[in-house]
């Protein structure tokens, strides 16, 4: 691996294309701790309709012996492939441009105007800038590095 580059960004570049070959978008790639393990996650989505687990282990088929090849990572690891879910964060700029037109949660990290969470749809990405329109029509511009989250509100029918 070159010196000073991230794992996660070694592995993004690995799957990345693989994704799209299978119609698939890589929505995100973690490496995290949880307890004394830790996890390589690559986190899927598709544009029409959801991810199933067959595509899951598609991919991981596909990309597991590239990542082991390229080895990126010197310690132990689970890997896992999973759907981005529903509730998902917003993290990254094409993640607002791909869900403009849909219902987002805001969370600010410190309230304005007495406003501390933002719910609404979200109109648009222009560079670190998010415009959401709430229920009663009035649209806010959020800056996205001056929130907790911005998440979507796609899991709220479920409960």
């Amino acid at each position: 691996m070159a010196k000073g580059r991230k794992a996660t960004d070694v592995v993004e570049e690995i799957v990345k294309p693989v994704c799209e070959q299978m119609g698939l978008v890589l929505w995100d790639v973690r490496f995290e701790k949880e307890g004394p393990d830790w996890f390589l996650r690559v986190f899927i989505d598709k544009d029409e309709g959801s991810i199933n687990i067959d595509e899951c282990e598609a991919l991981s088929r596909a990309v597991d012996p590239l990542i082991d090849e390229a080895d990126p990572i010197s310690q132990n690891y689970y890997f896992e492939v999973s759907s981005a879910g529903l509730g998902r964060k917003l993290l990254k700029p094409f993640h607002f441009e791909k869900k403009i037109g849909q219902k987002v949660l805001a969370r600010l990290i410190r309230a304005v105007d007495g406003v501390k969470e933002i719910k609404g749809t979200l109109k648009s990405y222009n560079d670190g800038i998010i415009t959401i329109e709430a229920e009663d029509s009035t649209q806010y511009d959020v800056v996205v590095k001056e929130t907790s989250f911005v998440k979507l509100c796609d899991d709220e029918d479920l409960f």
